[in-house]
């Protein structure tokens, strides 16, 4: 190598550099003292800055590798830029809760001293009666006031699919929804916020139960797979053959032995639930079935189908007992109701029917859907009130007994609504829809009105785009009223201070708030009604309101003058209240004088003797 080769002596003279050498043995001392210390703080005079690395000349062929330029500012915060999607500021939202506990704390602290469901304290329609509201097990005797109109919340997966079905935990802490990704979704019963999710199926979801000893769950997906699922979630078996086709609906026998199953390959299936094994297979209907119930204390089974055919069946034998005609198209979905003597059939035809098993006949059909009618479920403690969804979106509110629907909500979702599942305690009503999002939906608290988007039109606002509301409230939901104050005067009527525009007849009397020169400019009413106007309201008379109003302003001075002015102008004519006695006491009226003068035409009042 020739020596002269300026990299080498580049090199050697950061090698042998004795005054580097000194620096870099200070600065770990100084380190080791501050551990020793216990801090990482610098304590005493700071030290020197490192040297810089001799940039080489322009001459050299190579650069240092040692050598780095200063690191410029940090480049600005994108809050909308792709790199920072996991922390972009998100808009705030309000986010509401819906708590039972504090209606079943009271409803445990009246039930002390309450004789029969009777004996309760009645609400009144304000707002501050809300602390004294009770469970709906409490009110069995009005379902009105567990209508379940009032929008809460919407919940949306950031996997966007069809909700299939809703299903609410045995406690209600949590709601379960099965999509058409195959995925469990548990979101908060009581903020409605999202708390897990879970693949759990292959295929869509088209149907969840839980058992009556709130320890299983069992799902059925569009391959004809059933599955077991524990409490927390956990899968522990799976039978990836039990239907040809999809596995419709699910339900559970009173003892939670066996359950039930159908699909769209026709057939009604009794399983053995300890085993997991198929015991009787029911095949009458001769296309798909849609829906399938057990009954709540009987050996008895209830199915639907695309034959438009409604069966009863034995389940222990496996007979078909009996057949119903009544409806026209496709047969959607069948609930029994608690009470075992009734079923709620649904239908493509638009119309909802019920059947008393007691007769073998239809009992009522209600109508008032505009499309297919996909979902049914019965309140748990009001027996004659159901809630039914439609193709559309809405949301109809019925009573047993009335063949109109109690509250209309048309515009509850945008797509068909698949499935409705009711809270245990029955304060809360959930919807999934083919929108994509889950609903939630509570009962009004006193003095509320059901004036939201959903069931008073999205673009009108209060009744406009649905009268049928807007004129049918029942229960705890009152009207709306009007505008408190009168719209714009048409042209070519003229506004008298006196009188109601377009009748002619006097306004009840109205004292300005304000001693202002506007008011001042009003005329004075005259003392006397005109024939066919209605009486004054109830009250003190104006002269006393007029007089505490100008002892209520004289704190402002500007105001005290024009009362200096206006107590020199001479007042108008008023009359004075006639002072009614007290009985026996003639001496308290000796101070009290009045004037009869403007109405002589009234009897002039006698004191007793």
């Amino acid at each position: 190598m020739m020596y002269g080769d300026p990299q080498q002596h580049q090199h050697q003279h950061q090698q042998y550099n004795p005054q580097q050498q000194q620096q870099q043995q200070q600065q770990q001392q100084q380190q080791q003292q501050q551990q020793q210390q216990g801090g990482d703080f610098h304590r005493g005079p700071p030290p020197p800055p490192p040297q810089m690395m001799r940039q080489p000349s322009a001459s050299s062929s190579t650069l240092n590798t040692e050598y780095h330029h200063p690191s410029g500012p940090p480049p600005p915060y994108e809050a909308h830029g792709d790199s920072f999607a996991a922390k972009r500021m998100r808009k705030l939202t309000q986010r509401r809760a819906v708590d039972y506990t504090s209606t079943v704390v009271r409803y445990m602290q009246i039930r002390m001293w309450q004789r029969d469901s009777r004996d309760r304290t009645a609400l009144q329609p304000t707002p501050a009666a809300a602390i004294d509201m009770l469970p709906t097990v409490a009110y069995s005797d009005n379902p009105s006031t567990s209508f379940a109109a009032k929008f809460v919340h919407t919940s949306l997966n950031k996997n966007r699919c069809s909700i299939n079905r809703v299903l609410w935990t045995p406690t209600g802490r949590r709601l379960i929804t099965g999509s058409q990704s195959g995925e469990f979704t548990l979101w908060n019963g009581q903020s409605f916020n999202f708390e897990m999710i879970l693949q759990a199926h292959d295929q869509a979801i088209r149907s969840m139960v839980w058992s009556h000893n709130d320890n299983w769950m069992v799902s059925g997906d569009d391959g004809g797979a059933i599955k077991y699922w524990q409490n927390n979630m956990n899968n522990v078996k799976a039978n990836k053959s039990a239907h040809k086709e999809s596995v419709r609906d699910l339900s559970f026998c009173r003892t939670d032995l066996k359950f039930c199953s159908c699909s769209d390959d026709t057939t009604v299936k009794v399983w053995d639930f300890a085993r997991c094994q198929e015991e009787r297979s029911l095949s009458g209907h001769g296309w798909d079935v849609k829906s399938v119930d057990w009954h709540p204390t009987k050996s008895l089974l209830v199915s639907g189908g695309k034959d438009n055919l409604v069966k009863l069946w034995d389940a222990k034998s496996g007979r078909e007992l009996c057949s119903f005609h009544g409806h026209k198209n496709m047969v959607l979905c069948v609930k029994w109701n608690e009470n075992g003597n009734w079923v709620l059939t649904a239908s493509k035809d638009q119309i909802i029917k019920l059947y008393d098993i007691r007769a073998m006949k239809e009992l009522e059909s209600f109508r008032g859907h505009r499309k297919d009618v996909t979902a049914l479920a019965w309140h748990p403690f009001h027996e004659e009130y159901f809630v039914s969804g439609s193709f559309d979106g809405s949301i109809f509110h019925w009573l047993v007994g009335h063949e109109t629907p109690q509250v209309e909500i048309p515009n509850a979702h945008d797509n068909a609504v698949w499935d409705l599942a009711w809270h245990p305690i029955g304060y809360l009503l959930c919807s999934g829809s083919n929108d994509h999002t889950t609903k939630f939906w509570c009962r009004n608290r006193p003095g509320d009105t059901a004036r939201d988007k959903f069931s008073m039109g999205q673009a009108q606002g209060y009744g406009e785009q649905n009268p049928v509301i807007g004129g049918r409230m029942t229960g705890n939901f009152p009207v709306p009223e009007g505008p408190a104050t009168p719209g714009p005067f048409p042209p070519g009527l003229t506004r008298n201070e006196g009188t109601i525009p377009g009748v002619g007849v006097a306004m009840p009397l109205q004292i300005p708030l304000d001693a202002s020169a506007q008011g001042e400019q009003k005329q004075p009413l005259p003392l006397s009604m005109p024939l066919g106007a209605p009486p004054l309201p109830p009250g003190p008379h104006p002269s006393l309101l007029a007089s505490n109003q100008q002892q209520a302003y004289q704190q402002n001075p500007q105001i005290q003058q024009q009362h200096h002015h206006q107590q020199h102008q001479p007042l108008p004519q008023q009359m004075a209240p006639l002072p009614m006695p007290p009985p026996k006491y003639g001496t308290a009226t000796a101070s009290i004088s009045f004037t009869v003068a403007s109405a002589s035409h009234l009897p002039r009042p006698t004191t007793p003797n």
